[in-house]
């Protein structure tokens, strides 16, 4: 659960300014790229599927060494500090991070998908927090979280779906000007 100093911490625009310095290849997934897409929700982390080249678990190992991530743990909020390599990023297949600017989780290959390739092909470049980055699209993100189950995800999913269906229904793009005030 949120408390308000994750609120007050999360700066989404910080971890992807450090990702995009570090030129991370990587999809934003989850609850920022649905709000990007126009849905009507809050969250108080980032969520990003890598590519897994050796050169890019490389600059993804940069930019969260950038960043002071640690290991989230629910005994240690504060984070477990761990060895941020290529090597090692690539021996999970998720890592829950907490860094300077927030809560960031890397998953190489969300429920639902088959990781940064087949997200990559439905996403868009989108303007986040001040940085333009590739967003999955909300067909993928409903996808993904119909896909894992989860508790959480549930009430989500009516709000996405409502979402992308009004968005259809429209026949353009969903908005996404409210998506550049995350910060």
């Amino acid at each position: 659960m949120s408390t308000p100093s994750d609120v007050a911490d999360f700066g989404p625009g910080q971890i992807l300014r450090a990702f995009e310095a570090r030129r991370v290849e990587y999809v934003v997934i989850g609850a920022i790229a649905a709000i990007a897409a126009g849905a009507p929700i809050l969250t108080t982390d980032l969520d990003v599927t890598p590519g897994r080249s050796p050169e890019n678990l490389q600059r993804l190992a940069l930019a969260l060494r950038d960043l002071d991530a640690k290991q989230r743990s629910v005994g240690s909020p504060e984070g477990v500090p761990f060895p941020i390599d290529a090597e090692m990023l690539g021996t999970a297949d998720s890592w829950t991070l907490v860094t300077r600017a927030g809560n960031v989780d890397v998953m190489f290959t969300p429920a639902g998908t088959q990781g940064y390739g087949d997200l990559h092909r439905g996403a868009q470049r989108e303007r986040i927090a001040g940085v333009t980055v590739t967003v999955a699209s909300l067909a993928d993100v409903i996808r993904s979280k119909e896909a894992a189950n989860r508790e959480k995800d549930s009430m989500y999913l009516p709000i996405l779906r409502r979402t992308l269906e009004e968005t259809r229904e429209r026949g353009r793009p969903p908005p996404r000007s409210g998506s550049d005030s995350l910060e």
